[in-house]
């Protein structure tokens, strides 16, 4: 299951500094509008140290991590959801994603311009974003609209769920709020809302791009995004972009640490930015372990052991018998699956078992 997220955000905010740090594909940085074109795409791994010291015990011939894929998004303007700038090729690219990353400036850098020459201000960079994915969300319910309710009010029971769903994001979106805040109670309706697409209804998290001094405990720029994100329900990450892209640089693991000791911090931005992504999806990791390879794989949180089973192949999930299952800290505490066994510590699950972040699964099957 492959998360994409896709980095958006005003010119000269630290998008593509951002990217740089998370991928090895490389986003021409400059300091003017539209210097990436194309989106840029790098797949990455999600950090989980989980996979070390599982391959410690098992020395497996190789680890595989789950990935995720980064798109970075050329910077959107004031009008773009009006086709100014390359607005409307932009949000197509927004669109194809599966979350938003919305990077903020939060730094005072006279060397950086801010579009028009203004001062630094995040909320209002926030709300620009903003404005233009609801713009183009509202085009989106308004272009459906008088159809939909035409065909509601000749009785057609489909178009009645639908005439609900768009009524209800219509009226946010036109009081200036984001998809995101309607929820659905029925199932018909809630299909009908993600096959919308809607901009705003993506999950989002606001990435406030900080200096190095700042990296650690935010300052007043972040704090005031801090306090929106906490009203909307969304997750926020205090991130020094150009201080990150330094450690990248570093050529040993021991000197990357020596370098966030100092800042103060337990672990890179980035590590926290990819982990933070992969959560904002709903989505967790199980891992088979052997002798051939320690690996994650990606499912919904919830999921039950036979959909588990189908993320490896789908006849797995077709023919499931059971899932034999290994907590994490039993199988480190014992040191083997074989001790597992021997201590009693091996569940026998079956179809209606849900899948915990870190299982380690091993599935039987019949087809």
């Amino acid at each position: 299951m492959a998360l994409k997220c896709g980095i958006v955000g005003l010119p000269n905010v630290g998008k593509s500094t951002l990217f740089n740090c998370l991928s090895s594909a490389k986003a021409q940085a400059a300091n003017f509008p539209f210097c990436t074109i194309e989106p840029n795409v790098g797949v990455i791994t999600v950090p989980d140290e989980r996979l070390t010291k599982l391959a410690e015990l098992v020395h497996p011939g190789r680890i595989v991590p789950a990935t995720c894929e980064i798109v970075d998004i050329a910077g959107l303007v004031k009008g773009a959801s009006k086709g100014e700038g390359l607005g409307n090729k932009f949000l197509g690219n927004i669109r194809e994603t599966d979350a938003i990353i919305h990077v903020l400036r939060c730094f005072d850098d006279d060397n950086v311009v801010r579009e028009g020459g203004a001062a630094v201000d995040p909320v209002s960079d926030k709300e620009i974003i903003d404005t233009e994915l609801q713009l183009k969300d509202l085009e989106t319910i308004e272009s459906q609209m008088a159809k939909t309710l035409k065909a509601a009010a000749a009785g057609n029971k489909d178009e009645k769920v639908k005439a609900t769903v768009l009524t209800a994001y219509k009226e946010v979106l036109e009081q200036g709020k984001n998809a995101r805040t309607v929820s659905f109670e029925t199932k018909e309706e809630q299909k009908v809302a993600h096959d919308l697409f809607l901009l705003t209804s993506k999950p989002v998290l606001y990435v406030c791009n900080v200096d190095e001094a700042s990296a650690k405990d935010g300052n007043d720029y972040s704090r005031k995004i801090e306090e929106i994100a906490k009203s909307e329900g969304a997750e926020v990450l205090v991130i020094a972009a150009k201080t990150e892209e330094d450690i990248a640089s570093l050529e040993t693991y021991e000197d990357k640490m020596m370098f966030l000791e100092e800042l103060g911090l337990e672990e890179s931005g980035v590590n926290r930015l990819i982990k933070k992504a992969y959560a904002l999806l709903n989505l967790e990791t199980f891992i088979t372990a052997g002798e051939m390879e320690v690996k994650a794989w990606t499912y919904r949180k919830g999921w039950k052991a036979p959909q588990c089973a189908g993320v490896i192949h789908t006849d797995f999930e077709k023919g499931f018998i059971r899932a034999e299952v290994i907590k994490y800290d039993d199988y480190i505490k014992y040191g083997s699956e074989a001790a597992v066994k021997e201590a009693g510590k091996m569940g026998i699950e079956g179809k209606e078992y849900v899948v915990q972040d870190g299982d380690i699964m091993h599935f039987r099957f019949n087809v």
